[in-house]
């Protein structure tokens, strides 16, 4: 209760001297080419918005991005909020003057109603772009009859309305916010970057070395007889030729990625992780398995915890953080990803399996409401609902490893072909004609 009186008077005293403040500011005009983009979070968890920043500058726009710590455990919602809405509103009456101001959400808690204030204040369009719906990530911890989640429900309708534009992820979202919010929106799939594509042989080793040095799962089991040549668990660059070719009985990467949070369920995997190791135990026709999971977020130690336990025998797992540079290079060099992201709204699609395609690496991801927009069955990837589905597509896709006649191979020739679209060229003809006027015909 204390906490949040000093909030508000906080508020009260404050928040008149920062309205007049930037609004002497606003009053000089708006930069026509401007753009501020808004994370109410960590910026590189948010690759869309990172991405959207890229391509309106590439389009000639300046673009200011704006990222926020969530802050403590300790702040519960309400002085939280308050303190968080008065530091955004701040920051953004101060900015330079935009035409747009590009949101993400979730979360949308307290941003979408500051950012739509600036814009009545200051001339600003809003564009929301949704992600998914904060209210129903909330509901995975709260449950979804809490008032506090009821409360974000309401918020998102009320405010979401009033935005000047709207971008989606899936059609799926865009059909049900157009039915139950009244909001009409634009689809604009996630796209990989060009950065996420096949990793070529000699970076692939490059990497695995450098990933041997601190993880041991990456390193040969026997040393090669020439102490000259390099060797890692997958790859051997001959000394003489310097040319890297792959071991012959080589074990299989899996790589997953996750932000170890509630709506991913990794005990799906280690448990299907069990069972390929019972039928690999009983004879040769299946490799053994290195399986990296990378990321961060709440629930991994949890995880970590549970896979310290396990005691395999064919099978490795770690799970590291990945300097940005090493986590595309790591996708185009796997044999295989898992995806266990099932949105809290049914209405999101995993953008690590966006990722994993670019580099043309097959997905076995876990079903839910509209994820065939993403990964069809039996063409790019395979669905599975749980463990034991998971382990009989694992054992399938790696029978034999690495025959090249085998389904993970014609999988990956599948998405060769497909010639995917990239997020640049995807943004240019989906987003480019919604944000351009008068002014910026010349782009």
């Amino acid at each position: 209760m204390a906490a949040s009186c000093v909030a508000l008077l906080f508020l009260s005293l404050f928040l008149p001297l920062l309205l007049l403040g930037g609004w002497k500011r606003w009053q000089r005009g708006r930069a026509a080419r401007h753009v501020v983009v808004v994370v109410l979070g960590d910026v590189g968890r948010s690759p869309r918005m990172q991405y959207h920043a890229l391509s309106l500058a590439k389009c000639g726009f300046s673009v200011t991005l704006l990222g926020f710590c969530i802050g403590p455990r300790v702040l519960r919602y309400g002085i939280k909020v308050v303190f968080q809405a008065v530091y955004l509103l701040w920051k953004l009456m101060w900015q330079e003057p935009s035409t747009y101001i590009f949101l993400q959400n979730p979360p949308g808690l307290p941003s979408i109603s500051v950012c739509w204030l600036v814009g009545c204040l200051c001339g600003s369009k809003l564009v929301i772009d949704w992600h998914n719906y904060g209210y129903s990530i909330m509901g995975l911890v709260h449950g979804v009859t809490h008032p506090i989640v009821l409360l974000a429900k309401w918020y998102e309708k009320l405010f979401g309305r009033l935005s000047h534009l709207n971008l989606c992820v899936t059609n799926a979202m865009r059909e049900d916010l157009a039915e139950n919010w009244r909001i009409r929106a634009v689809t604009l799939y996630d796209k990989p970057a060009s950065f996420f594509k096949e990793t070529p042989l000699d970076l692939q080793h490059e990497l695995f070395m450098k990933l041997g040095r601190t993880h041991s799962l990456f390193r040969a089991c026997l040393e090669p007889s020439d102490p000259t040549t390099e060797r890692s668990a997958f790859t051997e660059r001959d000394a003489q030729t310097r040319v890297v070719t792959r071991l012959c009985r080589r074990p299989a990467l899996l790589v997953s990625s996750t932000s170890w949070t509630e709506d991913e369920d990794f005990s799906i995997l280690l448990a299907a992780l069990e069972k390929f190791e019972q039928v690999a135990s009983d004879g040769d026709s299946l490799p053994s398995l290195v399986c990296v999971i990378t990321g961060r977020g709440p629930l991994k130690e949890h995880y970590t915890r549970l896979i310290s336990q396990k005691r395999f025998q064919r099978i490795q797992v770690c799970t590291p953080w990945l300097e940005a540079e090493d986590y595309p290079l790591l996708l185009g060099s796997a044999d295989l990803g898992v995806c266990l992201h099932k949105s809290s709204s049914g209405l999101d699609l995993p953008m690590k399996v966006v990722d994993m395609f670019g580099c043309c690496l097959p997905v076995c991801a876990v079903n839910f409401k509209c994820l065939h927009e993403l990964v069809k069955h039996g063409e790019n990837g395979l669905v599975f609902e749980d463990a034991e589905e998971l382990a009989s597509q694992l054992q399938m896709l790696l029978s034999k490893f690495p025959d090249p006649a085998g389904k993970l191979n014609q999988f990956r020739k599948n998405l060769r072909e497909s010639e995917q679209l990239r997020w640049d060229e995807s943004w240019q003809r989906t987003v480019l004609p919604l944000v351009m006027d008068s002014r910026c015909e010349g782009l």
